[in-house]
């Protein structure tokens, strides 16, 4: 068996240098931009294994202590809202679903910023047991990750045989009004050609389907930009079956710019990380299962919350603490750059 290494980023402690930062209490960068997006990834397990994120062996597992609890969850997710201007939260993983508390999580955040939305990127396996409960507990809405709709394909690529569970758990979630349910779909050379039978599955099933390209953050380095699929050729693609016209992107800061398929209203999007990239509009912030906040998904730089917020911080200190992180904010991920280097974390112990 190989070993697996987690990642281990350059984690500051203390509060990060804030020279020339304006007075201003929201998330603002270097470069302008303002993080009102916070993703809060919840554990770093996962039920699938898909070649895209996780090895085969799954990632190395966080001491329950180190991750933060559903209260400590809560008390930050209310620290974003209320003092840094953040107005969406979404939870992620590894698999948000693999925590048994993730009801007492919302819960939790609903009672504390109930006007937020409050939303949650899945594989939906096993979603269909708690979409209820997790709709009552106050989860506005779901981004489910699908790559296919091919039994055999869908197997090989996420190395488990669960595509009716996820596909009942998106019923599921459209039953329960998780609603508008989103379908994200990794753009990758051996799914290309079912991209097709994936968008109509979704339009038959009233999901928005949303194509990713590809980007470097698999955890056996197998990425390589020469053979990533591009939005170029998947237009090519879906165009063979589907009349798509250009409809742009419903808001500036949101990374799926859209198409009209046959006329709408129904569309798909296409998130073009890395041939059109957005970094420029950027408006997420980060913060992982062992409470570290990240900047840039790319980054490998991370400002550790969990520690002063275990040592009795005042809410004040962490919120500073916090605009340092993103005062620093890289201008953007440099994937074409020459000299790039993929984050020591990969996607399942980041957070999507």
């Amino acid at each position: 068996m190989s070993v697996v290494v987690m990642g281990i980023p350059a984690v500051r402690r203390g509060h990060p240098p804030v020279a020339g930062r304006p007075d201003t209490p929201y998330l603002l960068d270097k470069f302008g931009r303002v993080a009102r997006d916070l993703r809060v990834s919840i554990t770093e397990k996962c039920s699938l294994r898909c070649t895209y994120c996780m090895p085969e062996e799954g990632l190395p597992a966080i001491p329950a202590d180190e991750l933060l609890s559903a209260e400590e969850i809560v008390r930050v997710v209310a620290l974003a809202v209320r003092e840094l201007g953040v107005r969406e939260v979404r939870f992620t993983g590894g698999e948000p679903l693999m925590r048994r508390d993730l009801e007492q999580i919302i819960a939790g955040c609903k009672a504390a910023v109930p006007d937020t939305p409050l939303a949650m990127t899945t594989n939906a396996v096993g979603l269909e047991h708690r979409a209820r409960g997790l709709a009552r507990a106050g989860l506005d809405r779901v981004n489910v990750s699908l790559d296919t709709v091919d039994h055999v394909g869908f197997a090989r690529l996420t190395r488990r045989d669960r595509l009716e569970s996820v596909l009942a758990g998106i019923r599921a979630a459209g039953r329960e009004g998780l609603a508008p349910v989103k379908v994200n779909a990794v753009l990758m050379r051996e799914t290309l050609s079912g991209a097709s039978d994936l968008l109509r599955w979704c339009l038959d099933e009233g999901c928005e389907l949303r194509f990713i390209e590809e980007m470097p953050l698999d955890a056996d380095h197998g990425w390589a930009r020469t053979e990533m699929v591009t939005a170029a050729e998947l237009l090519d693609v879906l165009g063979a079956r589907f009349t798509l016209t250009e409809a742009g992107r419903r808001d500036p800061a949101a990374p799926a710019e859209s198409w009209l398929v046959d006329g709408g209203p129904a569309r798909v999007g296409i998130i073009a990380s890395v041939t059109r990239a957005f970094c420029g509009d950027c408006d997420r912030t980060r913060l992982t299962a062992d409470g570290k906040i990240r900047s840039c998904l790319f980054s490998d730089e991370e400002y550790d919350l969990r520690t002063p917020l275990r040592e009795g911080a005042h809410d004040a200190d962490l919120a500073t603490l916090w605009r340092g992180a993103m005062w620093n904010k890289w201008a953007g991920h440099g994937i074409d750059a020459a000299d790039f280097v993929p984050p020591e974390r990969t996607m399942g112990a980041i957070g999507g």
